[in-house]
């Protein structure tokens, strides 16, 4: 090899500093982005008593960040060309920092809808930035290494977000939930502004923005978001709103496909959907969306609902998925440069499996050491999936393709939580209604066990008879809806351990990127 050659592949394979050092400060500004998400759920209701919200509008603190969020997120590809990784990011912390200023000073839930909303959008940018930047600025040789960062705190933040959650609001106040982004925030914003150089804006796209793209991928997005969040509490096409939203969604969606696939310099190009590493990529981080937030939130409320766990209780049971994925990252890393990501991809999608599988034979007794292997398997299989999941999808497309991908790959997480959600919801309450029907079948009155249990449970009571066979009856009433609140967190068990099962199977329609001509490698 000629000695040039050599020592341009060895600089090649060097990274200054100084980017070392703002990726860093990058990945915390992710970090706050996604945690933000998680750490104000788990403390709801004491916003609720601070902002004197009713229990159907505190929904908002979440839904209006939420629905923000995913407008931004696809949007994030073109903003991020036209005016430069660095103003992006450093005007989305900047941003984030402020508007989580306004969230603490809310007085009312209109005050904090707004912020939230404010945040949501402003600090959505800074998601995919991270990804697109790991791709653009690091060889392939470190791209393992970079892919097990980002996949850490991409999965462990959400998890890790009713543990501090609950720390914050318990030992302080709920108000710190906000401020505790503030010096993070300026340090992030600060470190941006001084040290992000990785590319140049290109000013003249703002005379090829495409309005009716951004005003047609809002509605579309927005509605959908909405649709999700609120869908299962309303009984879908029953509420007048849903029904309303549905045809935003649908106009919406229309339009921003036609103008997808016809504008000159769309808002976001869907051709990159043709590669199929891409596609399945995507694909696979929808689902995976699915097992991050929908086992975040199914855990969580089994605990509150059966268990009666407070939020701390509740934070520190569900550490031990975070703590595993901490110790598992590693490992992870240095298996995605050694092993086929396509098996590693199986063999985590097969241990969302398993663990879910367990979790079917739930019980009114289950507790922390029932729910500890469940969460363990939880843990290492998504590292095992986000590390392959990241460089199957992006790893073989070319750089200029990276930051309109990057925004649209951590859409489809996005969206796969939402999906997620809205599907264990629907499923929690007609699967609930279903079950407490079929017991309660088996409880009535010309039951001899059922009136022996009457009257042993009102002879415990120390009422006068007629208050105390009430209270009998509401005891029995409760016992049945709990047995089939927690047959129905089975039967979403059982449903996700067929989705993983499944999923599992698509893995080698994908190419190894490492088989793969890799512009990005080349470039």
């Amino acid at each position: 090899m000629p000695q040039n050659a050599k020592s341009h592949r060895v600089s090649d394979e060097k990274v200054s500093f100084q980017h070392i050092i703002a990726f860093i400060a990058m990945v915390f500004g992710m970090l706050m982005a996604i945690l933000d998400i998680q750490i104000v759920s788990a403390s709801l209701a004491e916003i609720q008593v601070g902002i004197a919200a009713s229990p159907d509008e505190i929904s908002w603190v979440q839904t209006s960040y939420l629905i923000a969020e995913v407008i931004m997120i696809p949007l994030s590809g073109f903003l991020s060309r036209l005016m430069s990784t660095r103003i992006l990011f450093t005007v989305s912390a900047a941003g984030f920092t402020i508007t989580s200023v306004f969230c603490a000073m809310a007085t009312s839930i209109e005050e904090m809808a707004i912020a939230r909303a404010l945040q949501g959008f402003i600090g959505g940018g800074m998601i995919p930035s991270v990804f697109s930047a790991a791709f653009t600025i690091f060889p392939a040789s470190k791209r393992n290494m970079i892919s097990s960062i980002i996949g850490l705190v991409a999965t462990l933040a959400p998890t890790i977000g009713p543990t501090i959650g609950g720390y914050l609001s318990q030992i302080f106040s709920w108000h710190w939930l906000f401020l505790v982004n503030l010096p993070l925030g300026i340090i992030v914003t600060i470190a941006a502004w001084k040290l992000i150089d990785f590319d140049k804006g290109d000013p003249s796209l703002i005379t090829k923005f495409d309005w009716y793209g951004l005003i047609s991928m809002a509605s579309f997005l927005g509605s959908l978001e909405y649709i999700l969040e609120e869908g299962p509490k309303n009984e879908w096409m029953k509420d007048d709103l849903i029904r309303f939203f549905m045809v935003i969604m649908l106009v919406g969606a229309v339009v921003f496909f036609w103008r997808a696939f016809t504008a000159k310099e769309p808002i976001v190009d869907l051709k990159t959907f043709s590669n199929l590493n891409f596609a399945m990529g995507s694909l696979f981080s929808f689902v995976m969306g699915i097992g991050l937030y929908g086992l975040t939130y199914m855990y969580p409320l089994y605990l509150f609902k059966i268990r009666n766990y407070d939020a701390l209780m509740i934070g520190k049971t569900m550490l031990v998925s975070g703590l595993t994925m901490l110790l598992s990252a590693p490992l992870a890393g240095f298996l995605s440069s050694r092993m086929d990501p396509r098996l590693m991809i199986g063999i985590g999608f097969i241990g969302f499996a398993a663990g879910t599988w367990i979790v079917t034979g739930l019980t009114l007794d289950w507790d922390f050491w029932e729910l500890f292997w469940p969460q363990v398997l939880r843990g290492v299989s998504l590292m095992f999936c986000m590390v392959p999941i990241n460089n199957i999808a992006l790893c073989t497309l070319p750089p200029s393709l990276i930051k309109n991908a990057s925004g649209l790959f951590n859409l489809m997480r996005n969206l796969g939580g939402a999906v997620g959600l809205a599907m264990i919801n629907t499923v929690l309450i007609h699967r609930s209604d279903f079950h407490y029907a079929r017991i309660a079948e088996s409880v009535h009155w010309g039951r001899q066990d059922t009136y022996n249990m009457l009257s042993e449970l009102s002879s415990r009571f120390d009422l006068p008879s007629v208050d105390s066979y009430l209270a009998a009856l509401q005891f029995i009433t409760n016992m049945v809806y709990q047995q089939a609140i927690v047959m129905a967190f089975s039967d979403v068990f059982l449903l996700l351990t067929f989705l993983f099962v499944v999923l599992a199977a698509f893995v080698w329609i994908v190419k190894n990127p490492l088989d793969t001509p890799n512009s990005i490698n080349s470039k």
